[in-house]
C-alpha cells in the first residue's frame, strides 16, 4: 500500500510522547537501567520481506538501540532510551517508508486490522468471481479448431475478458501494485516488484492484442492467466493472514484479556468504575461473575470458581474463597467477590506471561533471518533473468518473448521461501501456548528437536507440595485410624512440614491437651486421656518402655532397632506409656503425571537423569518411584554444571528441567532449558520454555512438537527450494506458460502455509 493511500492517523503522533501513553505498550528491559522495549503493530506489510525495510527505517533514529520486526506477525519490537528518543519519531519514519505503526496494546489497533481482513477477503472474492468468468470465455479459444470461431466472436470474447479483468487489476491487485511502487520509490526490490511487473506486462500485452488483433502481439492474450494468478496469490495471503491471526492474534487476545474498567470499592462502601490500569496496590475491587480479574490479589469476601487455564494450564476451574489468591487474567465463573489488589501491571503473573509471549513472537530463527537477507539479491537476479529471457526469445516473436518474461517474473517470487520457517515456528508456538507452555526463544524449537537426554531437578520439579503419608504401621490391637487421629492431634501443634502432613492426613478427629513441642525432637501431650509422644524414634523411646526389636510379620523393623535403608522413606513414630504405638512413613509427593511423562519420554528414545542437592537416599527413592534409572544426590550447583557439561562433551544434546535458584547456571549451560511455571524468576530468565502449572506431561509434548516443527520447516524449505530449482529453468526455456507459472507460484505459498498450519494442533505424546 502506498504511503499516500494510508488512512489518516487515528491519533496524533505527539500524544504517544507522553510517558503515561507510551508506558501502556512498553515495559523496562530487565537488567538494563533506563532502557525500554515497545511493541508496534505495523500496517501495510504484505509479505515477510518487508521486515528488513522496517528495521532499516527505525534503526537509525535517536534513542533506538535495537529493532526486531516479524513479518509473519506484522509487529515490531523497539528497544530504546526515553532520554534520547520519542515514539512519534518511529511513526513518522514508518510513514516515510510507506507503512503505518500504532501501539500493539492499543485497542484502536484492532480496528484497522479487522478492516484489512475484510478488505483482503473482498479482493479475493472479486478476483475469484472474475477469474471464473474469464476462464469461461477463454475455454472456447482453447477448444475451438481452425475455422470454428469467427473473428467477431473471438474479438467479443477478448473484450469481455478485458472488461472482467479490469476490476481484478484496479481493485484486487492494489496491494501488489502499492507495495511494489513503495519499494521502487525507495530504491528497493521487494517481493511484490516482480509480481506487479508480471501482472502489468501480461495485462498490457493482452490489452494491445485486444485493441490491435493484427499487431505484433495480436496472437497473445493472458487474461485468464492474470486473473487466475491473482486469485491464487490472494488465496495464499488470505490463508497466511488466518494463520497469523491464530498465532499473533492469540497474543493480541491475551494482551486484551484484561478489562478496560473495573468497579473499585472505597473505604465507606461506595463504588465507582475506573480504568483498570489506574489500580494501585491496596485497592479493593468488586468482580462479578463473567468478569476477568484485573490484577493479582486476595479474596476478601465471597466465593467463586476461577478459570486459570490460560496461566496455569489447569483446565478445571478452581475454588476461590476468603483468603485465597486470584491472578490477573483469570476469569470469575460464579459469584461476586471482593478482592484486595496486591500486584498490578507488568509485575503480575499475567504481565510476565504477556512479556514472554511478546518477546518470543518477535524473535526470528537464524534460518528465517538468512532467508530475508537472501530475498533481495534473489529478486534482483529474477529481474535480470526475466530481461535476459525476453531478449533471448525476442527473435521468435515479441508476444512469445513477453510471455516467457512474465512466466519468469511470476514463478520465481520467493514468498514461499520467506514464509517457510516463521509460519511453522509461530504456528507451533501458538499451539504450545494453548497447552500452557510459553516459548521464550523461537530458535529453541529447532534445538528441542535434537535433544536426546533430559535431566530433571528433583525438588519442585518432580515433586510437589505437600508431602504425603505413604504407609501406617501399628501395634497389634491398635486401629490405624485411631493411631493416625492421635498423631494428628499432636501434629497440629507444630509447624514442621512433617507434622503438617500428618495433621492433614488425620483430619480434625481428636484433640490434644497439654501439648508441648520439643524442637527437633517431637511433641508430647494428652489425647483421649492417654499421654502420648509423636516424633523421632529416640524421642518416642525417652520416658517410655523400649519396645522389643523383633520383626513384625510384615518385615517392619520397630524404631530404635536399626537404621533405615536408603530404600525406606522418612519415618515418624507414636508411642504411649507401654511403648511403640505406630510408625508413619512420610515421603515427598511425586508430581501428578510424572511417571506417565517419563514413560512417554523413554518411548521417544530419550535418556533420563535426575540431579539434586538432596540426600542421595531420598533422590534414589524418588527416582525409583518416578522410573528414572540414573539419579545423583548431594549435587551442588557446580556438580550439576559439571555433569551436564560432561554429557555434552560425550556428544549428547541435553535438556535441563528445573525451578530453583541454584538451577540458573545449569539451565544456562544446557542445550535446551525448561523452567516450571512456579519457579523462581532467575530460573525462568535462563530458560527457553516455561511450563505453566507444573504439568510434566508438557515436557514430552514439547519435545514432540519441536520435532514436528523441524520436520515441517524442512519440508517447507525443501519444497520452496525444489520448486524454484525446477520451475525457473522451465520458465526460461519457454516450457511454462504464464498461467502455469501463476498457478505454481501460488500453489507453493499455499503448500507452505497449509503445511505449517498443521502445527497449530498438537499431537498427544
Amino acid at each position: 500500500m502506498q504511503a499516500s493511500t494510508l488512512a489518516p492517523p487515528i491519533f496524533a503522533h505527539a500524544v504517544l510522547d507522553e510517558a503515561a501513553e507510551w508506558e501502556a505498550f512498553s515495559r523496562p528491559v530487565p537488567q538494563r537501567a533506563g532502557t525500554w522495549e515497545s511493541y508496534l503493530a505495523i500496517e501495510g506489510m504484505y509479505c515477510p520481506g518487508c521486515s528488513l525495510v522496517i528495521e532499516q527505517a527505525l534503526s537509525g533514529l535517536p534513542g533506538v538501540q535495537g529493532v526486531e520486526v516479524n513479518g509473519a506477525t506484522a509487529t515490531a519490537r523497539v528497544v530504546w532510551s526515553p532520554r534520547k528518543g520519542r515514539p512519534s519519531q518511529w511513526l513518522q519514519a514508518l510513514e516515510r517508508a510507506g507503512y503505518r505503526g500504532m501501539p500493539a496494546a492499543d485497542a484502536l489497533a484492532a480496528v484497522p486490522r479487522r478492516q484489512a481482513q475484510r478488505l483482503l477477503l473482498w479482493r479475493w472474492l472479486v478476483a475469484g468471481f472474475c477469474m471464473m468468468q474469464v476462464m469461461m470465455y477463454a475455454v472456447p479459444a482453447y477448444m475451438a479448431g481452425p475455422g470454428e470461431m469467427t473473428a467477431d466472436v473471438a474479438a467479443l470474447l477478448r473484450w469481455a475478458s478485458w472488461l472482467l479483468t479490469l476490476p481484478v487489476l484496479l481493485f484486487s491487485c492494489r496491494p501488489f501494485f502499492g507495495s511494489a511502487w513503495r519499494d521502487l520509490r525507495h530504491g528497493r526490490i521487494g517481493m511484490d516488484v516482480p509480481v506487479a511487473l508480471g501482472i502489468l506486462i501480461a495485462f498490457g500485452a493482452s490489452t494491445a492484442a485486444t485493441f490491435d488483433p493484427a499487431g505484433p502481439l495480436g496472437a497473445e492474450v493472458w487474461y485468464d492467466s492474470v486473473t487466475m494468478f491473482v486469485f491464487f496469490l490472494l488465496s495464499g495471503r488470505l490463508l497466511e493472514q488466518r494463520l497469523r491471526d491464530r498465532t499473533a492474534g492469540a497474543l493480541e487476545a491475551l494482551v486484551r484479556r484484561l478489562p478496560d474498567t473495573v468497579e473499585r470499592v472505597a473505604a465507606d462502601g461506595s463504588s465507582e468504575r475506573v480504568a483498570a490500569r489506574r489500580l494501585v496496590i491496596g485497592d479493593r475491587v468488586r468482580i462479578h461473575a463473567g468478569e476477568v480479574f484485573p490484577a493479582d490479589g486476595r479474596v476478601l469476601e465471597g466465593e467463586t470458581q476461577a478459570d486459570e487455564a490460560l496461566l496455569t494450564g489447569e483446565s478445571k476451574p478452581v475454588a476461590r474463597g476468603p483468603g485465597d489468591p486470584v491472578v490477573a487474567g483469570s476469569a470469575n465463573l460464579a459469584g461476586t467477590v471482593l478482592v484486595l489488589v496486591e500486584c498490578t501491571g507488568d509485575a503480575t503473573r499475567f504481565g510476565q506471561v504477556v512479556a514472554l509471549m511478546e518477546r518470543a513472537s518477535m524473535e526470528k530463527p537464524a534460518i528465517a533471518r538468512m532467508a530475508d537477507r537472501f530475498a533481495s539479491p534473489f529478486l534482483a537476479g529474477v529481474l535480470v533473468a526475466a530481461a535476459g529471457a525476453a531478449w533471448w526469445w525476442w527473435p521468435q516473436g515479441p508476444g512469445h518473448a513477453l510471455g516467457i518474461a512474465v512466466a519468469v517474473l511470476i514463478v520465481t517470487c520467493p514468498c514461499a521461501l520467506s514464509l517457510a520457517t516463521p509460519a511453522a515456528t509461530l504456528a507451533a508456538a501458538g499451539a504450545l501456548a494453548r497447552r500452557g507452555i510459553l516459548v521464550r526463544r523461537l530458535e529453541a524449537l529447532e534445538t528441542g528437536a535434537t535433544v536426546d537426554t533430559v535431566v530433571f531437578d528433583k525438588t519442585g520439579t518432580l515433586t510437589a507440595e505437600p508431602m504425603t503419608v505413604t504407609a501406617v504401621h501399628v501395634r497389634d490391637g491398635v486401629a490405624r485410624e485411631q493411631a493416625l487421629a492421635w498423631a494428628g492431634a499432636l501434629a497440629r501443634h507444630s509447624l514442621h512440614p512433617v507434622s503438617q502432613t500428618i495433621a492433614a492426613a488425620a483430619g480434625d478427629v481428636a484433640a490434644a491437651v497439654e501439648a508441648r513441642e520439643y524442637p527437633g525432637q517431637g511433641i508430647e501431650g494428652m489425647v483421649d486421656g492417654v499421654r502420648v509422644r509423636f516424633g523421632s524414634a529416640v524421642f518416642c523411646r525417652g520416658g517410655f518402655a523400649n519396645p522389643a526389636c523383633e520383626d513384625d510379620a510384615d518385615g517392619f523393623r520397630r524404631p530404635g532397632c536399626a537404621q533405615r535403608t536408603p530404600a525406606e522413606s522418612a519415618r515418624v513414630h507414636l508411642a504411649d506409656g507401654h511403648g511403640w504405638l505406630a510408625s508413619f512413613d512420610i515421603d515427598e509427593t511425586l508430581r501428578a503425571g510424572a511417571p506417565a511423562a517419563i514413560a512417554s519420554l523413554r518411548a521417544q528414545g530419550i535418556a533420563l537423569e535426575m540431579l539434586s542437592g538432596d540426600r542421595p537416599d531420598a533422590v534414589a527413592r524418588l527416582a525409583q518411584r518416578a522410573g528414572i534409572g540414573r539419579a545423583l544426590g548431594g549435587q551442588s550447583p557446580q556438580d550439576k554444571l559439571d555433569r551436564v557439561a560432561a554429557l555434552q562433551q560425550a556428544g549428547h544434546r541435553v535438556a535441563m528441567i528445573g525451578d530453583g535458584m541454584n538451577d540458573g547456571p545449569v539451565l544456562a549451560r544446557a542445550d535446551l532449558s525448561i523452567a516450571m511455571g512456579q519457579g523462581v524468576p532467575i530460573a525462568q530468565q535462563r530458560s527457553d520454555f516455561i511450563i505453566q502449572g507444573g504439568r510434566l506431561d508438557a515436557v514430552p509434548a514439547l519435545l514432540l512438537q519441536a520435532r514436528r516443527t523441524r520436520r515441517v520447516v524442512r519440508q517447507n524449505l525443501g519444497w520452496a527450494a525444489g520448486y524454484n530449482a525446477l520451475s525457473v529453468p522451465l520458465a526460461i526455456a519457454g516450457m511454462m506458460p504464464p498461467w502455469l507459472a501463476g498457478l505454481g507460484m501460488a500453489a507453493s505459498s499455499l503448500f507452505v502455509v497449509l503445511n505449517a498450519a498443521r502445527l497449530a494442533r498438537m499431537h498427544h505424546s
